[in-house]
């Protein structure tokens, strides 16, 4: 879910680019194993280099600085036992994410501003293990000038969405409307509201979830539920359920502060966890056959078989953002429409409900 412009302290916003995976000025040398024979030579390379990020490995092998055998090879080479490989990395481009053609969804645009709609599967900024084929990278090749107010691995990264929580993102173009931005989500006065389909049924039609979220006691990647830490910070969400199905619910969600992974945790604290939150649901995936198991209807579908996979990630959609233009002050809400997993999901929910 959305972070605000606090962001957590997990991340690493360390750009890779500086002296990651040895000096652009050398040329490292690689024997291809037994077990390596057949690869590819970028994921080969991808493999040796795991600091440096897969599109400054991709712009070496195309600037003919990859060498097998002693012949300069396309990243499709298939590698063969005992050879052997030379690689000369390629400077960084500049600092910051590396431009990459990847498509946008673009729900609004002006000077100052741009809002997105984010895909499913797509890390927001750079980060150890995320280097490349992030909306950052995205946003740079699409727009060219972004904001630099959250520094050079977020530009025009003002708030944040999960990797696997789609929907609304506003960008800021400039530092002054990143500034403004900025001091909106620090104020709460930006509106949020998530669309979300969760296991069972709440108790109550609507209701505030008000528990403290703070840092998880043993596994850094999550959070926890927690009042009694130094990283616990207060945190509200208000719910209302939209359609009850049998064993499923759609839910509207709407955080008044920005925690990270809030509505998720707070959902599970009413035994109503997001489906395909492998974090905190265990499960990663969800399969017409476990549907119609936990819905206890075995005519869902009935055209397809149990094991046709309905959804392979959160049912978490940022539906709507509301806030003022930061130069006009002009009341803007801006709506992602439900993505097609989500949407035929609650189709098939809708069959005989």
């Amino acid at each position: 879910m959305t972070s605000g412009p606090d962001l957590p302290a997990e991340e690493e916003p360390n750009s890779p680019k500086a002296g990651a995976a040895g000096s652009a000025a050398e040329t490292q040398r690689f024997e291809v194993a037994e077990e390596q024979q057949g690869e590819r030579l970028d994921v080969f390379l991808a493999d040796h280099l795991s600091e440096a990020s897969r599109v400054r490995i991709r712009r070496g092998i195309d600037a003919g600085e990859a060498k097998v055998a002693g012949t300069a090879r396309k990243p499709a080479y298939r590698l063969k036992l005992g050879q052997l490989v030379e690689f000369k990395l390629p400077p960084p481009q500049a600092e910051g994410p590396e431009p990459e053609p990847i498509e946008v969804s673009v729900l609004y645009e002006d000077d100052a501003i741009a809002v997105v709609d984010k895909l499913p599967g797509m890390v927001v900024h750079p980060a150890k293990g995320n280097w490349s084929g992030t909306l950052a990278s995205a946003l740079v090749h699409h727009f060219g000038q972004l904001s630099q107010q959250g520094g050079p691995t977020r530009p025009g990264i003002v708030h944040r969405l999960d990797r696997d929580t789609s929907g609304v993102m506003v960008v800021a173009k400039t530092d002054q409307a990143h500034q403004r931005l900025a001091e909106q989500f620090q104020a709460r006065s930006v509106k949020k509201e998530y669309l979300a389909l969760v296991t069972g049924c709440p108790d109550r039609d609507r209701d505030l979830i008000d528990h403290p979220i703070g840092a998880h006691p043993s596994q850094r990647e999550k959070k926890a539920l927690r009042s009694d830490h130094s990283t616990s910070r207060s945190a509200q969400t208000f719910y209302e359920v939209e359609q009850r199905f049998q064993g499923v619910s759609l839910v509207r969600a709407f955080p008044k502060t920005g925690r990270t992974h809030q509505i998720r945790l707070h959902l599970v604290s009413i035994r109503c966890p997001v489906l395909c939150d492998k974090l905190y649901g265990g499960r990663s995936q969800l399969t017409l056959g476990e549907l119609r198991s936990i819905s206890r209807r075995k005519q869902l579908g009935a055209e397809m078989p149990d094991n046709t996979v309905l959804l392979e990630r959160q049912a978490l959609h940022a539906h709507t953002l509301s806030f003022a233009h930061p130069l006009s002050g002009e009341p803007m809400q801006i709506i992602a429409p439900v993505p097609d997993d989500i949407k035929g999901l609650i189709e098939i929910l809708n069959e005989t409900n």
